[in-house]
């Protein structure tokens, strides 16, 4: 096996153990705390990246065997890791965007110089980030475990930092308990696998599912899909992301939102593809399903939202749902017999799990930026800063035209190849069961249409118009570093829209491990420039083609303008204003007016509130102030959480009796469990 990608690996992990270390030494030390944390960082994910894209183009990832990090200290856990294809796709996408983040760090973590550790956010940070990494490249079932705890812990750590905050403390917590409730779920699914094999490498549970009987078999997928869908936000395991998201750093945020939910997507392509075999038809239908909810409640939920942060978390909770489209109906290709539909399926929720990553991560730290500007995530009290963060909002508006799928870039390819996968479905069976591909096809067009007026608020709300606050009115551009960090990946956005051909080649040992066929050979025609269906009846598309037509067609007015309005006067004039004195924040559009529309659409799931109230000097006729509220129900966390938080306190303070004081009381407790054990056992 070749040793390049091995040793930059290492190099990798050691640059991320550097760089919490560094935060530590200088914990008092600010400047130095930052310098040391995320510049380490920045090099280690550099190192990692290479060596996954080395292993990837040539070959290595093929055939790779396990590397052993550290000597065997427990027995059954081998601290190995294994540059397998979707290990290596996986490690890609984190160190993308780590290298971005850790960039963007140096000039962000600035804001908490006297305020808050930064040593202690860099230590953290290089952690979660190692954590994530490992939990990739794991290659048992135990070290898996380790590093997902350490993941799930340095990940709560982070969301907490400013604990001073009651939002945030009621946030760490939350997401604390929905991560252990996911972990429980995996201990349970892996020890249902490790009864089947006798071991707990990944290698002995390759294609296991294929001898395990029916009923174990479903129960792993199920516990497997709970475990791994509350951390990828699956609706309606979702409650802990937007509560998260928003109160932790931008930086962490982006993290979380761009790479630590899709050790989710991770875990389900590694379980459902690899160790599980062929699927019976009714996971992929499941899985299918609940993405579609996940898409379209993630997107209506987001259109509601008022909160800069709080409105990405929820397009985070959509596109995790379209990532789970394509894997769903790659699950059901597989199990009627169709590899090659199978692998276009996969690809598109795998191109865009990375596109998601990159564009999401893009946003967030934009928002950051704006935050750090504005000191305000609520987009009501910001507004014109285009002109006061020019390049701020240039990147932020190519994160929200690539989320919003509109071509040419790369949210367009991704979401292209979904719907290719879903319309191409229908002749795969005669059954019912068919009618899922058309209705999740529908369903995906109007989250693309629901996304694209959503992004139109953001932008326009935070970035046009006038300010509608003090800080928003005195905000300046973010510094060199974070421009340089939304740089890397705006133009990660436009290389992976442009040229999806050229990408499309990196995942073909992903597809040959998973699903069977490699597909670059089949997507791609007219020398690599357009992208084509897998089937001769798929449709086909040129990203890189509409782009330069669309610069062709901007020749005509620039040509109209040399023959005929070169030597025209300019004349400047004001903004017309209705015959008003001048325009004023008082009369632009708000976020709660633009959202308006769909809250009343869509009223029978949003049950909207409002509460008016008016104070008047001497007539009904004339008010002097007026207060106006409003607020949108969360279905699954007012009508299935809060009832189920009631029960359960109220089941734990009748339990309460249990604990009576007496020994004797707790022995019999203690006969009666080890009795109920040795029953099940036998």
């Amino acid at each position: 096996m070749d040793q390049f990608s091995p040793i930059l690996l290492n190099l990798g992990l050691l640059g991320y153990v550097l760089g919490a270390l560094a935060g530590l030494v200088f914990f008092r030390r600010s400047r130095a705390a930052n310098l040391g944390a995320f510049g380490c960082a920045a090099a280690a994910a550099a190192c990692t990246g290479l060596a996954c894209v080395h292993a990837l183009l040539t070959g290595a990832a093929t055939d790779a065997g396990s590397t052993r990090l550290v000597p065997t200290l427990v027995p059954y856990v081998q601290f190995t890791v294994c540059l397998d294809p979707l290990s290596c796709f996986f490690g890609l996408i984190l160190s993308l965007v780590a290298l971005a983040l850790s960039i963007y760090s140096l000039g962000y973590a600035r804001g908490y110089y006297g305020r808050k550790s930064v040593g202690v956010l860099g230590a953290f940070y290089n952690v979660l980030v190692l954590a994530t990494t490992l939990v990739f490249l794991s290659d048992n079932a135990f070290f898996f475990l380790i590093a997902w705890e350490i993941m799930a812990l340095s990940a709560y750590c982070l969301v907490s930092f400013e604990h001073e905050q009651n939002e945030t403390r009621n946030a760490g917590v939350l997401f604390f308990v929905m991560s252990h409730i996911g972990t429980g779920c995996l201990i349970l699914g892996f020890l249902l696998l490790f009864q089947a094999s006798g071991g707990y490498g990944f290698a002995g549970f390759h294609a296991l599912g294929d001898k395990m009987a029916a009923s174990p078999r479903n129960a792993a997928f199920l516990l497997f899909l709970v475990g791994f869908g509350v951390k990828a936000g699956l609706v309606p395991l979702h409650i802990w992301l937007p509560a998260a998201h928003p109160v932790a750093p931008s930086n962490v945020s982006a993290l979380l939102s761009g790479v630590l939910i899709k050790t989710g997507i991770y875990g389900l392509a590694r379980v459902l593809f690899d160790f599980l075999g062929t699927p019976p038809n009714w996971w992929g239908v499941t899985v299918l399903g609940l993405g579609t909810l996940s898409a379209v409640l993630g997107v209506l939920y987001a259109l509601m939202q008022h909160d800069l942060k709080r409105l990405l978390a929820y397009h985070s909770i959509e596109n995790i749902g379209i990532i789970l489209m394509g894997l769903g109906a790659a699950l059901m290709f597989l199990h009627t017999g169709h590899p090659v539909l199978a692998s276009l399926a996969l690809v598109a929720g795998l191109y865009h799990t990375i596109n998601h990553a990159v564009f999401k991560a893009l946003l967030f730290l934009g928002a950051g930026a704006v935050v750090h500007a504005a000191h305000t995530r609520d987009m009501e009290e910001m507004g014109g800063l285009a002109k006061r963060m020019p390049h701020t909002a240039l990147f932020f508006l190519i994160g929200a035209v690539a989320i919003s799928a509109l071509p040419p870039l790369n949210g367009f390819v991704s979401e292209w190849l979904v719907y290719q996968s879903l319309l191409q479905g229908f002749g795969t069976t005669s059954s019912l069961i068919r009618l899922m591909f058309p209705l999740s096809g529908a369903m995906l067009a109007l989250t693309g249409a629901l996304a694209a007026a959503c992004f139109v608020k953001a932008f326009g709300i935070t970035f046009l118009a006038q300010p509608r606050s003090t800080h928003a009115a005195q905000a300046r551009e973010a510094t060199p570093t974070m421009l340089l960090g939304q740089g890397l990946l705006a133009a990660a956005c436009v290389f992976l829209g442009l040229f999806p051909t050229l990408f499309l080649k990196v995942l073909d040992p992903v597809t040959r491990q998973l699903a069977g066929p490699a597909l670059s050979t089949q997507l791609s025609l007219a020398n690599g420039l357009v992208l084509s269906g897998a089937t001769p009846g798929g449709g086909s598309v040129s990203t890189l083609g509409l782009t330069a037509a669309a610069a062709g067609l901007l020749l005509v007015p620039f040509a109209l303008w040399l023959v005929y309005a070169r030597r025209t006067r300019v004349r400047l004039g004001p903004t017309w204003d209705c015959g008003l004195q001048g325009l004023t924040p008082r009369m632009e559009y708000t976020a709660t007016g633009f959202s308006k529309p769909i809250r009343m659409i869509f009223k029978a799931l949003f049950r909207p509130r409002r509460e008016v109230q008016r104070e008047y000097d001497f007539s009904p006729y004339f008010a002097k102030t007026l207060r106006f509220e409003s607020h949108v129900e969360e279905l699954f966390l007012t009508r299935l959480y809060r009832p189920l938080y009631g029960a359960v306190w109220q089941a734990s303070r009748r339990m309460r009796a249990l604990q009576a004081g007496s020994l004797q009381a707790y022995l019999i407790y203690i006969f009666v469990i080890l009795l109920v054990l040795l029953l099940f056992a036998l």
